[in-house]
């Protein structure tokens, strides 16, 4: 870019910034099937409801998501393709590790690929938000 250019530099993604926009779609899926599935109360539940198959199946389309419920799991995928994959302890905690993370990362319009030490250093700058629930499996303070 020339010295004076209004042009704007691009953005730079910081990699703790990527862990802090997985926390932020986590959230809003949350929101989301809370709102169009009455009895959810957590995302945890979905493992619950899918294996009844009264209320959903293990795959669907809820609003702009669609989601596959696997294992101890569920894969969110919103509508511009960026994926939001999650695990959930027998509590129903939302856990995700760092490949779920770079997997987030690869997904995004503009697709971001950390190194799984990268993504160490910006979970470990997120403390007290996130804890780490079991080694290398991380929740938010919150859940």
């Amino acid at each position: 870019m020339e010295p004076g250019s209004d042009a704007k530099e691009p953005h730079a993604v910081t990699v703790r910034d990527l862990v802090v926009g997985y926390i932020d779609a986590l959230n809003a899926v949350g929101m989301a099937m809370r709102a169009a599935i009455t009895p959810l109360e957590g995302l945890g539940d979905m493992l619950t409801l899918a294996r009844s198959h009264r209320i959903i199946g293990r795959s669907g389309k809820v609003g702009s998501y669609s989601y596959q419920v696997h294992g101890v799991g569920c894969l969110f995928i919103s509508d511009n393709g960026t994926e939001i994959d999650v695990d959930f302890t027998a509590d129903g905690r939302e856990v995700f590790d760092f490949w779920r993370l770079r997997c987030y990362g690869r997904s995004l319009p503009d697709p971001h690929d950390p190194t799984k030490q990268d993504l160490r250093f910006a979970v470990k700058s997120l403390k007290p938000l996130l804890i780490e629930v079991r080694p290398g499996w991380f929740s938010t303070a919150s859940a």
